[in-house]
């Protein structure tokens, strides 16, 4: 099925596979392991067991989906050696490090407190077991920290200099951990990450009020969830304007990708809503345009000049329609969160957050709104930075290993078969948790002997009362 592709393509095409399936794990467990600790904070605070309930709830959810994204994660590094070698030979001395602080000290610190959140409650008490949470949740955006500098310097590389033999050697840590897109990098994923929770939790609240069971269980998650989307989203419409201009500064043909400008505009440049990139012609077909709109978002000028990609030799542009098209994936479902979220307020000034089908029909429907948000933005900042790995310095063509393409079309293969058994079956499961009602953890389980013997003290005859004396 890959025969007529070559090694370069397909490598790019696994390692966009493998990155996917692992991005949706961690970017749903950062927000839900902040979560977790609100969770406990307000049930120490208000020593209401309902957020204890919903935290041993969301906890197991978390426990399966960070492993899932450990996992998953640990391929990246095998594609680095096989796929990627010449890469790694050449950027190694600047990324190397910093993956290896990220094992240093998020891994190790989510790892290390992670039993004592899931099973230590009762052992530690509950001050030593919050502070354990709070450790995992602070372990989740350390490791987003890291990982998102280093990807933020291959789009935007700084404090480096080359060595005779090619390699990318560090000159300044902090200009290359600090680089100019990491910011807004960051920031844009972490929120990413939070509303990707906000509305994984708000669906799954919303579904059982439908169903009309636990009612205030329900309510209570999908409460938070709603607020977390109504104060949320705003912020990062605003902060993905940033990043854009950002990106304008740094990037400027991923720009031009993005918003389908194949020719330049001296007097002002149109947003076009929708369209069909035409690659071979040059032009967008069927443009659905908003005269000289795009000058003014990005350089708040109407009339403000804006180069487009006949500036641009044809070997250094990026794939436009992908692009084009991911870009405004993301824009449309980060507006339809904002609309959620709008109208949650409304619904909860009128009283009836927990009583509108409505809404809460919507909210189910957005529930897998994050994850697909989230891949589209990883889309369009990949994709937008080819055809280079170190943006402006080092081409896709000239990182790749020496490897045949039938030794890389195997692996891919391999790799599609076992995702989509491993993680359908881990997706599938968590998805039966979330189906079910929160428990109330002093209660006691329903479900049968609780020792591995099958019998427990109190059925024994001859236990109890005066018999057992």
């Amino acid at each position: 099925m890959f025969e007529n592709f070559d090694a370069e393509i397909l490598a790019r095409i696994q390692f966009a596979f493998t990155v996917s399936f692992h991005i949706i794990f961690p970017a749903f467990s950062i927000g839900l392991a902040s979560y977790l600790a609100v969770l406990e904070g307000l049930y120490i605070w208000k020593k209401d067991k309902i957020y204890l309930e919903l935290f041993d709830f969301w906890k197991i959810i978390f426990a399966v989906a960070f492993g899932m994204g450990v996992v998953s994660g640990i391929v990246m590094s095998y594609q680095f050696g096989t796929n990627w070698s010449v890469f790694s030979d050449k950027a190694g001395p600047v990324i190397g490090p910093l993956m290896g602080y990220e094992v240093l000290t998020a891994f190790f610190l989510e790892a290390g407190f992670l039993g004592v959140m899931l099973f230590g409650r009762s052992r530690v008490g509950l001050g030593l077991h919050f502070f354990a949470t709070l450790m995992v949740a602070f372990g989740t955006l350390i490791s987003a920290t890291w990982i998102l500098s280093v990807n933020s310097w291959m789009q935007t590389p700084a404090g480096f200099a080359m060595n005779d033999v090619g390699q990318f050697v560090p000159v300044d840590w902090w200009a290359i951990v600090f680089n100019p897109s990491f910011p807004y990098r960051l920031t844009h994923m972490v929120i990413a990450a939070y509303l990707t929770t906000a509305f994984v939790v708000g669906a799954v609240g919303a579904w059982h009020l439908i169903k009309g069971t636990a009612p205030r269980r329900a309510g209570t998650m999908f409460s938070m969830a709603m607020w977390m989307a109504a104060i949320v989203a705003p912020i990062q419409i605003f902060v993905g304007d940033m990043h854009g201009l950002n990106t304008l500064e740094h990037q400027p043909t991923k720009i031009m990708a993005m918003e389908g400008h194949f020719d330049s505009h001296p007097e002002g440049a149109p947003l076009i809503l929708f369209g069909i990139p035409n690659e071979t012609e040059k032009r967008v077909d069927y443009a659905i345009e908003i005269p000289k709109l795009s000058s003014l978002i990005l350089k708040h000028d109407l009339n403000a000049p804006l180069d487009g990609l006949d500036a641009v030799p044809d070997a250094l542009e990026p794939p436009v329609t992908i692009v084009f098209w991911s870009f405004r994936v993301m824009v449309a479902l980060g507006f339809a969160m904002l609309g959620v979220g709008l109208f949650s307020l409304w619904c909860r000034w009128r009283g009836t957050l927990y009583e509108n089908q409505g809404l809460h029909r919507m909210a189910v429907v957005m529930g897998p709104s994050g994850f697909v948000a989230v891949l589209a933005g990883w889309i369009t900042t990949e994709v937008g930075r080819q055809p280079y790995t170190v943006y402006g310095h080092l081409m896709t063509a000239d990182s790749l290993s020496p490897i045949a393409a039938p030794a890389v079309a195997a692996s891919l293969i391999s790799f599609i078969i076992v995702y989509f058994v491993v993680f359908g079956a881990g997706t599938f499961y968590i998805l039966r948790l979330m189906g079910r009602l929160p428990r109330d953890p002093l209660e006691p389980l329903d479900e049968g002997p609780i020792r591995t013997s099958g019998i427990t003290p109190a059925s024994q005859p001859g236990h109890g009362g005066k018999h057992a004396h």
